[in-house]
């Protein structure tokens, strides 16, 4: 396969360039600078909160691009960017709706931090692998001093089947994904991976022959359309196989570095 075209790799995190352990592996940081020898421009893609992202790519975070909150919010030239972000009546109306969710938790994703109106302490271990900064309230409709990204949504057995039955009420107005087996997320109708990522192909000047793409989950299906390089994981959804024009192995066995060699030793 012919990579000397590639100049701008994307990787989505959870499921994807993060282990089992929800960890960046020593040999990605090699590989990165290795990519920057060679002008290979990197972002991160993620449904994660933007903190979350810095603090899992704090050694590199001065010398990549961040998509954070599935499109809500990026990171060029480290300068931050609010691209897409819900209005009141949208936080309302979706909290008001998926309190009807038996055993489903649901996080108000703002730029500040996230707010949750829990305090189960096993869903606040879980839930706090994503987002670095959260405050617990007592009402998710009374927060007004944040610009609101996302809303995320939690059930322990799968948010496919018990959130989504649901919340596709909500389509009228907004996106309404499944990001995960536990996850299903809520934003601006316009908002995804996608859509931040055109956006960066236009400043740094990058065609989609030019960009390779790592994805395991459904809101990745946008930014995979926009690469020739589109890559699912072994350990990722139908969907994004049948959308990806590659597969590579799963993150557990370091499917995206297993690639990046190659791109990175294609012409010796």
């Amino acid at each position: 396969m012919d990579f000397s075209k590639v100049k701008l790799v994307v990787s989505d995190m959870d499921g994807t360039l993060l282990n089992r352990e929800s960890e960046v592996s020593t040999r990605f940081f090699n590989q990165f600078n290795a990519l920057k020898e060679k002008n290979i421009h990197f972002i991160a893609a993620s449904g994660r909160q933007y903190q979350s992202i810095l603090d899992k790519l704090h050694s590199i975070k001065d010398d990549i691009s961040i998509i954070a909150e599935n499109g809500g919010i990026m990171k060029y030239n480290n300068e931050e960017h609010i691209l897409l972000k819900l209005t009141s009546e949208n936080v309302q109306r979706s909290v008001s709706l998926l309190r009807m969710v038996e055993d489903a938790y649901i996080v108000l994703c703002g730029r500040k931090r996230a707010y949750i109106e829990t305090s189960s302490e096993d869903f606040i271990s879980r839930f706090s692998k994503y987002y670095k900064e959260y405050a617990i309230v007592d009402d998710l409709t009374k927060v007004d001093d944040d610009d609101f990204l996302k809303i995320a949504v939690f059930h322990y057995e799968s948010s496919e089947k018990h959130i989504l039955p649901i919340a596709k009420a909500l389509r009228t107005d907004l996106q309404v994904i499944v990001s995960g087996e536990n996850w299903l997320d809520i934003s601006h109708a316009e908002a995804n991976k996608g859509y931040a990522l055109n956006i960066l192909q236009q400043k740094l000047g990058v065609t989609k022959e030019e960009t390779m793409v790592f994805g395991d989950y459904n809101n990745d299906l946008e930014m995979l359309e926009l690469a020739y390089f589109s890559y699912a994981m072994e350990n990722g959804h139908d969907d994004v196989k049948k959308t990806a024009r590659f597969i590579t192995k799963s993150n557990a066995e370091e499917g995206v570095e297993t690639i990046l060699d190659k791109l990175l030793n294609h012409g010796l």
